[in-house]
């Protein structure tokens, strides 16, 4: 099987799903964060590895913490993946932190900031053109 083909994209989706789902309702670990997401899973075409970008949204310390409880229940969340999907291999589950949201929400704040003085300079010059338009009157 091919990196990038159709088989390989319908897994990785597939196992994507999955782990979402085994993440948010069987893993019981007080330490994962309960606003963790699957944001995108890598299977490898063997079958063999599997690389899970996970975003979590909190502190840092609870973004250590969530990793924490990932990796300390990679065993667990392998036999669930295994016994819901009905794959040749079950691959080995590695987790990855992805701060992609959360710099995409900075990049945002940063893109208001900058743009702040032109909204505020639009707004006074329709409120000058709609006091105009009333003199008019």
């Amino acid at each position: 099987m091919r990196k990038g083909s159709i088989k390989n994209v319908r897994i990785n989706s597939e196992v994507q799903k999955e782990l979402s789902q085994i993440i948010a309702y069987e893993v019981k670990d007080p330490r994962i964060n309960p606003f963790t997401s699957v944001m995108d899973v890598y299977v490898a075409p063997d079958l063999k590895t599997c690389k899970v970008y996970v975003s979590v949204m909190g502190s840092d310390e609870e973004k250590e913490n969530t990793m924490t409880g990932l990796n300390s229940a990679k065993g667990m969340i392998r036999s669930l993946l295994a016994k819901r999907m009905n794959m040749r291999n079950t691959p080995e589950i590695t987790f990855i932190l992805d701060e992609s949201v959360e710099k995409g929400i900075e990049m945002m704040k940063f893109i208001d900031e900058v743009n702040a003085p032109l909204h505020e300079r639009e707004k006074n010059e329709q409120a000058d053109e709609n006091d105009s338009s009333k003199e008019d009157e």
